[in-house]
């Protein structure tokens, strides 16, 4: 991408300085790049970011055996809408390019660990002495402070211990992770809530700012009715496999030949779920939400003696018949091949350096003006390989010095 490239969106002009890596923070950059920022993302030489190495699968350029051009699918993911360029922090030529960066840049986004940034000469004073209007977004694992807030953060074990791990899962003896780094992305998601909340302030004050959060605070931060369950109500969630906690019937039933999800997530829609498949409401046990919670197993033996004789695709239209919420699981693949993902610009086409035309999933923001024309962005740029934008963006700097 060349330093004359503007592309449209409502952070359109904003400069953002990732030198953040892996998932939380990159995916906190790709999210600013998707609503028009300009990202520069800062690698080390060498390698780059850590996902670079992260696969298989990598995927190698069309009529290539060549495995040293391969990249990894996962750095894919987290990256597009971005610009590379490989620096040294160490090296004195390479942190004065930084500098000049930062003394440019709306935000910048670093997720090391507590106190290496100070390491390098490159603290919140000193980023904030070089440019005042600059906010940072600092992601650690655990928190920068209090007893553990040094501790390395991974999304798994961020999972386990942020209670993630033990509401999810087919009961309390089977722990599961949820199946994407979903700490990390958490943490990415509110860390850009937190910057945009920064920019309004900065536009009031003049003044930037340092945003703070963590793994762990962003994982307790969706605990949502898991939480006052436990700190108002007195009970430990556990995992109970693919049904609600407070609402019954809700979960995944079987019938004839698979499965398919219900919500019957109120006393009215009761109603007209037992009216549809000739259940009495009023079953003892079963007239109330709270009574089918507490018999839930019972509520399911029946359910599903009942979904038995239908077939999941009759089932589906039955239920959309009658108005009763219901879906079925579909596999990663179905879902990009779904028309209703495709038409809300769920995957774009992208054309990469090396790999040619790719697909990726898309961002999942629209915006309309208030004429109710969409005006969502819709070029997007792949994923850079490695150093791919050095020479522009250090032209561009030093033009910009001239």
């Amino acid at each position: 991408m060349s330093d004359s490239t503007t592309t449209a969106g409502p952070l359109s002009g904003t400069l953002v300085i990732d030198l953040s890596r892996a998932l939380a923070g990159p995916h906190a950059t790709m999210m600013f790049g998707d609503l028009g920022a300009r990202i520069i993302k800062v690698e080390a030489p060498g390698v780059g970011d850590d996902t670079r190495g992260w696969g298989p699968p990598f995927v190698q350029a069309p009529g290539s055996d060549d495995r040293s051009g391969a990249e990894s699918s996962y750095f894919l993911s987290a990256n597009r809408n971005k610009e590379s360029i490989a620096l040294n922090l160490k090296d004195d030529g390479d942190r004065q390019t930084l500098l000049e960066l930062v003394r440019r840049a709306d935000v910048l986004v670093e997720n090391f660990r507590t106190g290496v940034l100070d390491r390098l000469g490159l603290g919140f004073a000193t980023l904030h002495e070089l440019n005042p209007r600059l906010v940072v977004l600092s992601i650690t694992g655990f928190g920068h402070d209090g007893p553990e807030g040094g501790r390395a953060g991974y999304d798994q074990i961020a999972q386990g211990e942020a209670g993630l791990m033990s509401i999810t899962g087919s009961g309390p003896d089977d722990p599961q992770k949820v199946g994407t780094p979903i700490a990390d992305l958490l943490a990415g998601m509110y860390g850009a809530y937190g910057v945009l909340a920064a920019l309004v302030e900065r536009g009031r004050t003049g003044k930037g700012t340092v945003v703070r959060t963590s793994l762990l605070a962003a994982t307790v931060g969706v605990h949502a009715f898991q939480s006052t369950r436990w700190t108002v109500a007195g009970e430990v969630g556990r995992a109970q496999g693919n049904h609600h906690v407070s609402i019954a019937p809700y979960g995944l039933f079987h019938c004839a030949d698979g499965f398919v999800q219900i919500a019957v997530g109120s006393e009215g829609l009761w109603q007209r779920f037992c009216a549809g498949f000739d259940i009495d409401p009023a079953t003892p046990g079963f007239a109330t939400n709270e009574q089918r919670v507490t018999n839930l197993e019972r509520l399911i033996e029946l359910v599903e003696g009942v979904f038995a004789h239908w077939k999941a695709a009759e089932l589906l239209a039955r239920l959309d018949e009658i108005g009763v919420p219901a879906g079925k699981v579909r596999t990663i693949d179905e879902v990009y091949a779904w028309e209703q993902t495709r038409s809300q610009g769920l995957l774009i086409d992208v054309e990469h350096a090396t790999l040619g035309t790719l697909q990726l999933a898309g961002p999942p923001l629209r915006f309309f003006d208030r004429r109710g024309r969409e005006v969502t962005r819709t070029a997007h740029t792949a994923p850079p390989t490695h150093d791919q934008d050095s020479a522009a963006v250090r032209a561009w700097l030093a033009r910009d010095c001239a």
